[in-house]
This record gives C-alpha cells, sequence and structure tokens, in this order.
C-alpha cells in the first residue's frame, strides 16, 4: 500500500516516543478495527504475520499486541441491525461486583490466566526493522466497570477499602502483565491505557486517582525506565490536572491521543512539548465526515505544529473504527508520509 513512501524505522520512532527526534514523522493508533484493515487489504487479517504485513504496508513501525485475559465487567451489549459490529456499553448503575460479599464470591481471575502465545509469536515473526509495542490498561476502568458507576462513586465515600481492595486486585495483575512484558527483550515499548476524563475535566478527583491509581503505573513506569524503553500513556480528556504527575512522578516520556475537544495540540506543544512526544490528535470525527482533501489540509495543520518543535506521532484522535471513511484514513496516513518530513 505505502511501503514504497517509507520504510519501517522503529529505533526512530522509539527516539521519537523519547521526543530525542523530529527529522519525520511516525504513525501511530492504539487500534484498527479488524473490518477497516479487511476493507483495505481486500482479506481479513486473522493471524499475528498478518497484523505485520498490514502495519508494515501502511507505514507503522511497530505491531502492538496484548496479553490474552479475560475479566467479566458485564457489559451490555446493543444490537443494531443496520450496524455490522455490535456496541457495548458499561452499567452505570450496579455491576458484577457489589460489595464485599459479591467481591468475595467473584471468581477473579488470576496471573496464571495470563496468556502471552500472540505476543511470544509476535517477537519470532516481526522484521528486524519493526518492534513490538506491549499494550494492556484500564485499572481504573475495569474497577467502576466492575461496580457500576453509580455504586463505584457511592463505594468512594462510604466504604474507601473495598475500593482499595478492588483497585489492588486488578492493579496487580495488570503489573504482573508489564513485569511479563518488561521480561522480553523484542518489547521495545511499554504502553498503558486508561480512559480518566471527559472533555469537561476529570471524570473524579485527582486526588483519588493519585491515591488509587497512580502508584500501580508508577511500577509500570519504573519498568521501562529500568528497560531505558518508552512508556506511552492513553487517556481521552482533559488532563491539565494530573500532567505534572503523569510526566515527573509516573514518568511517561508520551502522551495519546489528544483528543482535540478536550486538549489544544498546539497549545500542549508550548506547555509540554520539551518533556513530552504528542500521539494522534486528528479527529475521528472529522475522518468520518470530512472528505479526503479536506483531511490532507487537516493533516499539514497538525503537520505544521510539529515542525521543528519536537515530537510527534501522526494518528487519529483516538482510534480507527469501522465508520471511518477508508478514504479518510487513507488520505491521512498518505500525508504524513509524503509531507512529514523535513
Amino acid at each position: 500500500m505505502f511501503s514504497h513512501l517509507r520504510k519501517p524505522n522503529f529505533e526512530h520512532f522509539q527516539q521519537t516516543l523519547f521526543n530525542k527526534t523530529n527529522d519525520y514523522i511516525p504513525l501511530i493508533e492504539l487500534g484498527i478495527h479488524a473490518e477497516m484493515r479487511e476493507k483495505i487489504m481486500g482479506k481479513p487479517i486473522v493471524s499475528v504475520q498478518d497484523e505485520i504485513t498490514f502495519m508494515r504496508s501502511m507505514g507503522y513501525d511497530f505491531l502492538k499486541v496484548q496479553p490474552g485475559i479475560h475479566i467479566d465487567t458485564n457489559r451490555s451489549i446493543a444490537k443494531n441491525a443496520n450496524v455490522a459490529t455490535d456496541r457495548s456499553w458499561s452499567s452505570e448503575h450496579g455491576g458484577v461486583v457489589q460489595d464485599w460479599e459479591s467481591f468475595e464470591k467473584y471468581n477473579w481471575a488470576t496471573i496464571k490466566d495470563l496468556e502471552y502465545s500472540r505476543l511470544e509469536e509476535a517477537g519470532r515473526l516481526i522484521p528486524d526493522d519493526m518492534g513490538i509495542i506491549g499494550q494492556y490498561g484500564d485499572i481504573y476502568t475495569t474497577v467502576w466497570e466492575m461496580l457500576g458507576f453509580e455504586n463505584f462513586s457511592m463505594k468512594m465515600y462510604e466504604d474507601p477499602e473495598f475500593i482499595t481492595a478492588m483497585f489492588e486486585k486488578i492493579g496487580e495483575l495488570v503489573v504482573s502483565m508489564f513485569e511479563t512484558m518488561a521480561s522480553m527483550d523484542f518489547v521495545k515499548v511499554l504502553w498503558y491505557s486508561d480512559d480518566l476524563a471527559y472533555s469537561s475535566g476529570m471524570m473524579v478527583s485527582p486526588d483519588f486517582i493519585r491515591e488509587n491509581l497512580f502508584p500501580y503505573m508508577k511500577r509500570i513506569g519504573k519498568l521501562a525506565k529500568k528497560r531505558n524503553i518508552p512508556f506511552l500513556f492513553h487517556s481521552d480528556g482533559v488532563l491539565y490536572d494530573v500532567m505534572d504527575d503523569l510526566i515527573n512522578n509516573i514518568g511517561i516520556t508520551s502522551l495519546h491521543p489528544v483528543e482535540p475537544l478536550s486538549m489544544d495540540m498546539a497549545e500542549l506543544r508550548d506547555r509540554y512539548g520539551k518533556q513530552l512526544c504528542l500521539c494522534g490528535g486528528i479527529d475521528v470525527d472529522q475522518l468520518c465526515r470530512a472528505t479526503p482533501d479536506e483531511i490532507r489540509n487537516l493533516t499539514r495543520k497538525f503537520i505544521d505544529i510539529a515542525r521543528g518543535k519536537g515530537g510527534w506521532c501522526a494518528g487519529s484522535s483516538n482510534s480507527i473504527p469501522e465508520y471511518v471513511k477508508p478514504e479518510n484514513y487513507l488520505a491521512m496516513i498518505e500525508t504524513i508520509l509524503k509531507e512529514g518530513s523535513w
């Protein structure tokens, strides 16, 4: 597809995530929907080798892989005859765990249930000029989804010890994933994701996040620092209230995805461009609604912001769902590959 425009260079991608170079702009995405990949390639992308081939052909320097685990959070499924993919949402009220009794009865996943075969296969197959990102997350999100957000909010005040126990159950499991991934030499970036904010502000008090989530994230940051590899963090929303914590206490090197409704890329560049590589930013809504020429012009605006001002990895403001126009996604990538170098 685009392999003629740029060859993979994972070392350059890694240095960009460290905010140490901006010779040209690498590509990044948290996820690209299976239906989108099939539309572009003309066949299902199923195997690890299929995924490597897809990412390489599109101009990406990496393959992102998660450990395998199932945690029941009791998400509801919405069936829609007009949409190929079912939608799900989290409970606003009750969840699979309600109190200490259901906490004790719940069939908790354990470290023994974690599965790394896809990561290990990726490590064997990845070409020398590409690299593996080990990714997982959602300690905070899994806790509130398991409780239901209303119950979670009440327990924050009525039974903080219960909340601490929930975070410990999920946090220790997720940290163990990153400990294993950090022990794999072929994993060259750690990526933690957890949505902490809305476009209007943090979902809960920053002090609550500092007390309950950040100690686990800090342990992941130490794993990355010990390996001297980038530590990338994904969260939607406005994060200014905790930005100093993320950089100075937790040790993230890169922030994703910079939603335009929440934080302005140019302002972030001015405030934190010397400390952080910024990733993403190109509005998913525009990728759905605009024309390819409009997407090219939007992408050029981001290139101009990044030019000469530190690291930026180009991509969407979240991920690439199946309802994005394929021609718009391809226009964004082609513009970066053709014009994002100097």
